[in-house]
């Protein structure tokens, strides 16, 4: 028997403290334990590390808290396009959905398409309808918006007419969820949902849905869910690559990922975090901006959470 454990974040590249009031902050870093204690009660009642991961990031998906789900960014055209996917690294099955309009948790149908297993991805309408015949919740795509995330797609907009969208905050821009989580079988799995960056072309796919790119589990090395530039991500494989280091060069997990993040995404100059879980239940959560939202209940049942440098100690689950 393992010792569970799970760790999620909600986006890194958090952002100035003054981006958002104290009360956001603590907001969000309430939204971080409940999706956390979400999981952790799938893993303490003998679930598997894809119920837990699932139970996360819905969590997370229905708070306006984070860019996934209800407060999803906005593309160019003033829409919500939803992203996610699921992964389990016990048989590599896996599931995703892509600029999805209507499905309240991507993340769910992520795993339904999974369980189904005859394909891995699905787009826009055909998402759409494969989880309204799924018995999977659907709603009108004004669910989505919040007037935060219209602020920002208007500032934005403004900054891209002006030429100055590359000093734009983190808060205005992107941010993604994931979590990742090991079960009392010794299995692993990770899950990833986003609305992708504020004001992103129509159409465009980043790597959250992207297997081995944006997620990735399998058992006996990792699972890991990345935020961050998902262009660069896709082109590194990033989440795959951490697994193959540990299996090719026996790096240890937190080698593994402070290169992929620290070093091999250096050049790029883009913010890049991520959280990963290995066979052990050992957390690592690097990212190279000002912070990450993110959050561990590890081997022991300690909860913390965090935004920036300083990490809440909650105590026990």
């Amino acid at each position: 028997m393992a010792r569970p454990a799970i760790a999620i974040h909600g986006g890194c590249g958090v952002m100035a403290q003054l981006d958002l009031s104290e009360a956001e902050w603590s907001a969000a870093r309430e939204d971080l334990a409940r999706a956390l204690r979400a999981g952790w009660a799938k893993l303490q009642n003998g679930g598997t590390a894809v119920d837990a991961v699932e139970a996360a990031v819905m969590v997370m998906e229905d708070s306006p808290q984070f860019n996934a789900g209800h407060g999803a960014a906005f593309n160019a055209a003033g829409e919500n396009e939803l992203d996610s996917s699921i992964m389990d690294g016990a048989t590599l099955a896996a599931g995703a959905v892509c600029a999805a309009r209507r499905i309240r948790n991507p993340v769910s149908a992520a795993r339904a398409l999974m369980e189904r297993g005859d394909s891995v991805m699905l787009t826009g309408q055909a998402a759409d309808r494969f989880a309204e015949e799924a018995g999977l919740r659907v709603v009108d795509p004004s669910y989505f918006g919040t007037e935060r995330r219209r602020k920002a797609l208007a500032s934005m907009q403004a900054r891209a007419k002006a030429g100055t969208t590359l000093t734009a905050s983190e808060a205005e821009k992107h941010g993604t969820v994931g979590a990742v989580a090991l079960d009392a079988a010794g299995h692993l799995a990770a899950a990833t949902s986003t609305g992708g960056f504020t004001n992103k072309p129509v159409g465009r796919i980043g790597d959250s849905p992207i297997i081995g790119a944006g997620t990735y589990a399998r058992d006996g090395a990792c699972a890991v869910s990345g935020t961050g530039k998902g262009e660069v991500f896709i082109r590194h494989v990033l989440a795959h690559e951490i697994a193959s280091r540990m299996a090719y060069l026996g790096e240890s997990l937190d080698a593994a990922a402070e290169q992929v993040v620290m070093r091999d995404l250096a050049p790029y100059g883009v913010g890049a975090g991520l959280v990963a879980i290995d066979a052990e239940g050992r957390i690592a959560a690097p990212f190279n901006t000002d912070g990450m939202f993110r959050g561990w209940i590890d081997r022991d049942g300690r909860l913390a959470v965090a935004t920036h440098a300083e990490v809440f100690e909650l105590g026990a689950a």
